[in-house]
């Protein structure tokens, strides 16, 4: 596969850099008591958000669990309006009723932003079967954690989409801890990809795809294109992201599982450094420009605020719209 050109990965660049500022931003809010509920933050995995949302058609579909901030700006979401649904307001892009985990937008095919951990991995199969009925065209990419993997959503419905061999690439984003647990604690086959075999044999069904370096967006892009591919023309596939992330599980997580020196070492090798670092050796002369992006992101994140900041909040009359019974 053909490296992409300049101007895309520069685009790249900005939209890692752009999720990590608002992250970063999303914390002092919560701080500030401005985010009700739970935050739980995208910190460190800008890369396997980034790289696998690229390798989509616009006519994909995009399905993730509650650390979804990062996936919804990766997809194009505006950020002002991903920002008033932080603080609760009716401009938000689920008007205020989602909040930090349940964000989602019909036109770009973002379907969310699910609380209930695996809960959104059977809609993801369901969103594939009504693709592959009406013979569209589209893949599904669903995107879950590692602790997802050991619940029953995601064995029933990587059971479904290959006995059906539905259109769905399934990318687990291992950041190496479900909640404060590790996955050698938790999971007895630590190579995640590896359970696709429960599901797919000679060929048939469930297809085992690769384990990828997920600080590399690069490599992601890569890879999860492949996997795209495959599951267009011929069903299911597994892939593993291995990631990290830099910040705890949530906001609330006082982090006593790991010790400062194990995140420190992660952050040295961190995927917005790594890739910036990519770009100044490949490109002359190219800093002032990276630079010119950072800037950028940070007056992005600042525009956002402070349009969610001025954004009404819901009335009672927004609260019961779109309700189905009374």
């Amino acid at each position: 596969m053909a490296t992409p050109n300049k101007e895309t990965l520069l685009d790249w660049y900005h939209q890692m850099v752009l999720i990590r500022r608002f992250e970063e931003r999303c914390a002092e809010l919560y701080q500030q008591g401005l985010i009700g509920g739970f935050l739980h933050l995208y910190i460190g995995q800008e890369a396997t958000g980034v790289g696998a949302v690229a390798a989509l058609k616009e006519h994909d579909h995009v399905i993730t669990a509650y650390r979804d901030h990062g996936i919804a700006l990766a997809r194009g979401l505006d950020p002002k309006r991903v920002m008033a649904e932080m603080l609760g307001k009716v401009d938000g892009v689920s008007g205020g009723k989602g909040g930090s985990m349940h964000l989602a937008d019909r036109e770009r095919r973002f379907w969310g932003g699910y609380g209930i951990v695996g809960g959104h991995l059977p809609l993801a199969a369901g969103i594939a079967l009504a693709s592959k009925y009406e013979d569209r065209g589209e893949v599904v990419l669903c995107l879950m954690g590692d602790g997802a993997t050991n619940i029953g959503y995601f064995h029933e419905s990587l059971n479904l989409s290959a006995v059906w061999e539905l259109p769905v690439v399934w990318l687990i984003e291992n950041n190496q801890y479900g909640m404060g647990t590790s996955v050698a604690r938790a999971s007895g086959v630590t190579e995640l990809v590896k359970k696709a075999r429960a599901y797919g044999d000679n060929g048939r069904g469930m297809k085992e795809g690769p384990r990828i370096d997920g600080m590399n967006v690069l490599e992601v892009y890569e890879q999860v294109s492949e996997a795209v591919e495959y599951a267009r023309k011929h069903g299911p596939i597994l892939v593993e992201s291995l990631t990290y992330r830099l910040q705890g599980h949530s906001m609330g997580d006082p982090e006593r599982y790991r010790t400062k020196e194990e995140v420190e070492q992660y952050v040295a090798s961190g995927p917005i450094g790594r890739f910036r670092t990519y770009l100044i050796e490949k490109y002359k002369n190219i800093e002032p420009k990276l630079d010119e992006i950072d800037a950028r992101a940070l007056e992005e994140v600042d525009e956002a605020v402070e349009f969610a900041k001025n954004s009404p909040d819901p009335t009672f009359e927004d609260l019961v719209r779109h309700v189905y019974v009374d």
